[in-house]
């Protein structure tokens, strides 16, 4: 654990170590299909980019019968009884999911080229009172992110929108977002300043985040036991049982922290809307007990089945 935690510092200000190191062979590769990309989009304009990936995204739906069995699987096992309440079709929704995921990634692929106020331009952030209150407490914040749309761009938008951000990510990291988030950081000064930790870190690091008033975020919804260490706790999710993390929810009630929810949904044309849930606990009696705990988990559930019955073309975990 001493070498985790040395990764995890190093991560967090920026020093690239062997973990985190793309290979010479994935850097050729994704160069050349970033270079692609973005002579595409000079040419065709970002919506030229977005019907290419549309284009692609179709190819994959009608060749890729596993994704779309999966899909199906997916889609039944997380909703269940609650299905007969969605009212597209489901090989409709396999499609709309898979060519959001091929268009979020091209937009990936490319931020760090496009301008900062074309990026601006293309978020709309709902109920940010909520946060922007939320901060004014003094003791940061904490939002709740979960596995479903492309979670990921979240930290990016919200540091080029001026605001102190920090995330918790798995160990296992692609070497694409890896090469990508080093170019995002050679471009952005924001990203330089953004804190990243590994989900099996110390938690020392997050109650420091707390005190020095970032906005850290991570995703609670997990399908699988990441380290015999980590706390869960039942809840309800669209009428079934599920066991989500509790630790960096229980580091926030702890710090005092305000603690809300986030969402975010891909649109048409690389438009983002960032959403944010009131708090999941009154920052007036939020208190580390294990009735608030166990209240807020069960909230932060409700969120997700509301939210994917609206979405349900943004179920993630494929």
């Amino acid at each position: 654990m001493a070498t985790d935690q040395v990764i995890a510092d190093q991560m967090a200000s920026g020093t690239e170590t062997d973990s985190t190191r793309v290979g010479p062979f994935s850097r050729l590769k994704y160069k050349a299909i970033r270079g692609f990309l973005w002579a595409w989009a000079l040419c065709f304009s970002l919506k030229g980019l977005y019907r290419f990936g549309q284009f692609f995204g179709t190819l994959e739906y009608l060749v890729n019968y596993k994704r779309r069995r999966r899909f199906r699987e997916r889609f039944h096992e997380t909703y269940g009884q609650y299905a007969s309440q969605i009212t597209e079709p489901v090989g409709r929704l396999c499609w709309q999911h898979i060519v959001r995921s091929r268009c979020d990634k091209l937009f990936y692929l490319i931020f760090d080229k496009l301008p900062r106020e074309k990026i601006l331009n293309r978020i709309k952030f709902h109920n940010r009172e909520y946060l922007d209150e939320s901060l004014k407490r003094g003791k940061g914040a904490y939002i709740c992110m979960s596995h479903n749309g492309s979670h990921h761009v979240a930290v990016l938008l919200m540091a080029l929108l001026g605001y102190k951000v920090a995330g918790v990510r798995d160990r296992n990291e692609g070497t694409l977002r890896r090469y990508v988030q080093q170019k995002y950081e050679e471009t952005f000064p924001e990203f330089r300043a953004i804190r990243m930790f590994f989900a099996d870190t110390y938690p020392r690091d997050l109650y420091r985040c707390f005190q020095d008033q970032f906005i850290l975020g991570s995703a609670l919804d997990v399908n699988r036991v990441r380290g015999v260490r980590l706390k869960t706790a039942k809840v309800t999710l669209l009428g079934q049982e599920r066991e989500f993390l509790t630790g960096t929810m229980q580091i926030a009630l702890r710090c005092g922290a305000p603690i809300l929810q986030g969402f975010v949904v891909s649109r048409e044309n690389f438009y983002f809307h960032l959403i944010s849930a009131p708090p999941l606990v009154d920052p007036e009696t939020a208190a580390d007990s294990p009735e608030i705990l166990q209240a807020a988990m069960q909230k932060y559930a409700d969120n997700i089945g509301e939210h994917l019955l609206k979405y349900p073309d943004h179920i993630s975990k494929m």
